[in-house]
């Protein structure tokens, strides 16, 4: 299992980013949760397999039609084995 905290930034409020990942990840089976942050960017936790968050990294550091990724930051964390995956209040 991999778990990776994700920091996405450039124009990726508004534009359904966190819904439409909700959508990959669960299609791609990972579990975590995104969220809106305050300063405008959008941060995440997916967990999975590696071939699995390789996945979802690579729709994340393209987003959805509308947006405009500019970077994208992971960073490995530990696996904390929950299930589903949310969309969460933002910080």
């Amino acid at each position: 299992m991999r778990r990776v905290h994700v920091l996405v930034t450039g124009d990726v409020q508004g534009v359904g980013y966190r819904y439409t990942m909700r959508m990959v990840a669960r299609d791609a089976g990972v579990t975590g949760w995104v969220r809106n942050r305050r300063d405008g960017s959008v941060e995440a936790e997916v967990e999975g397999s590696p071939q699995q968050v390789d996945e979802v990294l690579a729709w994340m550091a393209e987003g959805p039609p509308g947006s405009r990724v500019e970077a994208s930051t992971v960073t490995d964390v530990t696996p904390t084995g929950e299930h589903g995956f949310e969309v969460r209040s933002t910080a």
